[in-house]
């Protein structure tokens, strides 16, 4: 594990979090039943871990969850196909991230764009391969987006809670205030804001 500088204020740049109020729960079942499909995928696949298939031998490995719906049905096969997708992806969009702060060049122009596209490629493979957004969070993400911000994504469990948008600092309200506004046309309960500060972890005070 390392510490990965991100000075958003240097940059010119915010992370708004927005808090979705919308209703979820950690215990229903819906996580267990995504590890679940997780572990039954890296059986088959011969790994301890989705972690340890590259996104190189990612092709190959959705090729063999697919062939396997025939003894376990298609509709099952799928579900494994789309879980490691997320996985093996979003662990390489991560990595890929990390690269480019860490190449020492400002986090602007192309390099701030590549970084907003993985945010929203993060998203889209949460919502359509892990399933684990919900209309609030889907709506906070495409308002952010349309409102300028540079990329935007749920963060957490999903199922409700927060989605969190990378905007220019001077740009924070009025992303915000679209935000709410896309809530107030769904009748969704108006969402909550702040502005969040990157810091190192917490630590013992001697």
């Amino acid at each position: 594990m390392a510490h990965v500088p991100f000075d958003l204020a240097a940059e010119g740049l915010a992370l708004l979090v927005i808090d979705t109020k919308a209703k979820h729960s950690l215990d229903d079942g819906q996580y267990g039943a995504r590890r679940a499909a997780c572990e039954r995928a890296a059986q088959i696949l011969g790994v301890e871990l989705l972690a340890d298939i590259s996104a190189e031998e990612l092709p190959d490995a959705l090729e063999r969850l697919a062939a396997s719906a025939t003894g376990q049905g298609a509709a099952d096969a799928e579900e494994l196909v789309k879980r490691t997708r997320h996985v093996v992806t979003e662990i390489d969009r991560t990595r890929k991230l990390v690269e480019l702060l860490q190449d020492g060049r400002p986090l602007r122009g192309e390099k701030l764009a590549a970084a907003g596209e993985l945010m929203d490629a993060s998203h889209e493979s949460l919502r359509v391969d892990y399933e684990c957004t919900c209309p609030e969070l889907d709506v906070a993400v495409e308002a952010a987006r349309a409102a300028g911000a540079h990329g935007a994504r749920m963060t957490g469990g999903g199922f409700g809670g927060s989605a969190i948008a990378l905007v220019d600092g001077d740009a924070v309200h009025d992303v915000a205030a679209a935000v709410a506004e896309s809530y107030k046309r769904e009748g969704f309960n108006p969402p909550a804001f702040l502005d969040a500060v990157p810091a190192a972890p917490a630590g013992r005070l001697v």
